[in-house]
């Protein structure tokens, strides 16, 4: 076989010389073109292989790098990996405040080189990174969330770590999402703007990052801090803990000693007895821990272990229930009973004159009786009618209050013998209290005493209010015993209001006729500066300028009126404001011209039988006046001395006058200590016939 072919090789040596020299070339093209690929693809391989270790984590797929190219490995076109770096992710350690110190510096490198890449590159390549670097952090966030746990686990265990992370990875993975919603949103119109712009909106997203961190952060440290004040203020120990218990067992002591199942142990009820003795006395009058004696803990276990037998004894709770509502009840009746007594001794008190103020006005009146008729003359009596002059009006039978207003009105004025103190009293004062000023001359300031007898005009017939306070009914109103419990508001019952001294302020004119203004003083007032001031306030033609005293919801119209009468709810406003008597500039002439005390006695005929108010000279002021009162600062007149503790120094100290309205006047010893001195510094105590009273501050 071989010989043949090689004799027809050997026949036709042209042909085949030819056919060989084709075969070359064929082989050595397909060669080319199916071996060279696997090689070219094999050392590209080999490459890659070599420039990364086994220890590496690849965590970018979408670009791996052959050598010096790039090759993607998704439809996205992509940027060069050189110029990027990984987001370095942040991990909670102990100390919160210190967790993102290193990121914030690696961050701010990496802000810097985005910047660099995005200024070279176009609007939309710079789009298309920022896509990629977010959820390649988000892609970089999950996969080391597994191994990131178990770090902080580790190194912190026991703490509340875990929560910070967890807060750190959800609001990265949502900013992440966030930007993502955001591109899908985006216009085509933004394709115009320029790479800058594109580069800086980075920027403020990396900062936004940051910040979202900084606030999970803070968060975790706003926990922590509001658990350590709940820890702390469940060991705070209250100051009275301890006598709030001792009064508990006591309370539950009584009702042991009510039931039938432990009355039925008289061991048991000896020795309860026997515990609530000695918890009341070591109790006693205390109101805080420190006020207890050292054995009080002692005694305060004995009754407790005492208490627990009583609960073994008595164990139904439907029984213990039932007496706790009747001891409940009890006490809210004695309650209700002591406020009514409490209120009763108060205004007690208030009507009862010490015995100093007593024995004051007897040791006057018998010194002035003893002076001839020409020592009992005040001097200075032409100023009693002169108009350019400030005249006050002060309604009063305290002779040692009046003494007060006078010295301190005149303390304070810039030019006392301008001012002249017109001082009405009744018959019995009247002596003493001209005796007191002449004794005791109020500087250059003029002085005058009235007799309230001496007024022929005041009577009967012409004052309704007169003729209403000398009735029957109101002497049995005042007086009468049987009677004491048909009115619940008690101060209305005060005798002070049958005076008629309380209800000369309605007849000014009548009084000082040929007197332009007036200045009307309370006795229970204390003048802390210059009043002459009033005298130039221009009224706009109301008669009586006085300070408002409403607040939001008190001292209006319908504390003192009743609107359910037709005659009040169709003539005045329920909500309107309220004004103070104490301190109150009148235009007489203005007076005269509305006939105020023509009103007056027309209100006071409609409320014979005390339905339009109450006593007092309160509310039928408020309606003679109504719509004729200018509002004064309120700085001229600041009341509440007489029932109020707790106001303010300074409003007090600003105040020109000042006014003890209520039943702690500033004489009486219940009256209110820290006040006292306002009123107590314009008294001279070394006057002989204070001492011979045993009138002391």
């Amino acid at each position: 076989m071989h010989g043949c072919v090689w004799r027809v090789v050997a026949g036709k040596p042209d042909f085949l010389l030819k056919k060989m020299k084709l075969r070359k070339p064929v082989l050595f093209l397909l060669f080319v073109t199916v071996l060279a690929p696997i090689v070219l693809y094999t050392d590209r391989l080999g490459s890659f292989t070599n420039s990364s270790t086994r220890s590496e984590f690849i965590e970018d797929f979408s670009t791996i790098s052959f050598g010096g190219e790039t090759g993607n490995l998704n439809l996205l076109r992509q940027e060069p990996s050189n110029n990027l770096k990984e987001p370095i992710g942040f991990v909670y350690f102990d100390n919160t405040s210190t967790a993102f110190s290193s990121s914030d510096g690696s961050t701010g490198d990496n802000s810097g080189e985005i910047i660099e890449s995005a200024n070279v590159s176009k609007l939309e390549e710079s789009r298309d990174l920022k896509t990629r670097v977010l959820s390649t952090t988000n892609e970089r966030t999950q996969s080391e969330k597994g191994n990131l746990i178990k770090q902080v686990t580790d190194r912190a265990e026991g703490e509340n770590t875990n929560n910070g992370l967890q807060k750190h990875e959800s609001t990265v993975e949502k900013k992440g999402e966030e930007h993502d919603n955001m591109e899908k949103e985006e216009k085509p119109q933004l394709a115009e703007q320029t790479s800058n712009e594109a580069s800086d909106k980075m920027v403020t997203d990396d900062k936004s990052g940051k910040q979202s961190a900084k606030t999970s952060s803070k968060g975790d440290s706003k926990e922590h801090l509001t658990t350590n004040t709940e820890r702390r203020s469940d060991q705070t120990v209250m100051p009275d803990a301890h006598v709030r218990q001792l009064r508990d067992q006591l309370i539950r002591a009584r009702v042991y000693l009510g039931l039938g199942a432990t009355r039925n142990n008289p061991h048991f009820i000896r020795e309860l007895r026997l515990r609530v003795k000695e918890v009341q006395k070591a109790l006693g009058d205390a109101v805080k821990d420190s006020q207890l004696p050292r054995n009080a803990y002692d005694k305060m276990k004995a009754m407790e272990q005492t208490l627990a037998k009583g609960k073994q004894i008595q164990d139904d709770c439907a029984a213990v229930v039932k007496k706790l509502r009747a001891i409940l009840h009890s006490t809210e009746e004695q309650l209700k009973v002591h406020k009514k007594q409490t209120i009763f001794l108060t205004q007690l008190a208030a009507k009862t004159l010490p015995k100093g103020l007593h024995c004051l006005p007897l040791r006057l009146s018998t010194e002035y009786f003893s002076l001839d008729p020409g020592q009992q003359q005040f001097p200075n009596q032409e100023k009693l009618e002169d108009n350019r002059l400030y005249h006050y009006a002060l309604f009063s039978d305290n002779i040692l209050a009046s003494a007060v207003v006078v010295n301190s009105t005149v303390f304070h004025a810039k030019d006392p013998e301008k001012h002249v103190f017109h001082i009405v009293t009744d018959r019995l004062n009247y002596a003493a209290m001209r005796m007191w000023f002449l004794a005791n001359p109020p500087g250059k300031a003029t002085i005058q005493v009235q007799n309230l007898e001496e007024f022929t005009w005041l009577n009967s017939s012409y004052s309704p209010v007169l003729k209403q306070l000398l009735s029957p009914s109101m002497i049995d109103y005042y007086f009468k015993a049987h009677r004491a419990n048909s009115d619940s508001n008690l101060k209305f019952r005060n005798p002070k209001y049958l005076s008629i001294l309380n209800h000369l302020r309605f007849y000014l004119p009548e009084i000082f006729p040929k007197l332009n203004k007036v200045l009307f003083l309370d006795d229970d007032t204390v003048v802390q500066k210059d009043l002459t001031g009033l005298w130039s306030v221009n009224l706009k033609g109301k008669v009586n300028g006085a300070v408002e005293t409403c607040g939001e919801s008190f001292h209006r119209f319908d504390r003192y009126l009743n609107f359910s009468n037709p005659l009040i709810s169709k003539n005045f406003d329920p909500h309107a404001c309220g004004w103070a008597y104490g301190m109150n500039i009148f235009d007489l002439e203005e007076w005269k011209k509305q006939n105020i005390t023509g009103v007056y006695h027309t209100w006071q005929k409609l409320n014979h039988d005390r339905r339009l108010w109450k006593l007092g000279t309160l509310p039928p002021g408020l309606i003679t006046f109504w719509n004729r009162t200018l509002p004064l600062d309120r700085s001229w007149h600041v009341l509440g001395l007489g029932y109020n503790p707790s106001m303010n120094q300074k409003e007090i100290e600003r105040a020109a006058v000042i006014h003890y309205n209520g039943n702690m006047k500033p004489w009486l010893e219940i009256g209110i200590p820290r006040y006292r001195n306002y009123w107590a510094r314009f008294i001279y105590y070394d006057q002989v016939y204070l001492r011979e009273c045993n009138i002391n501050p």
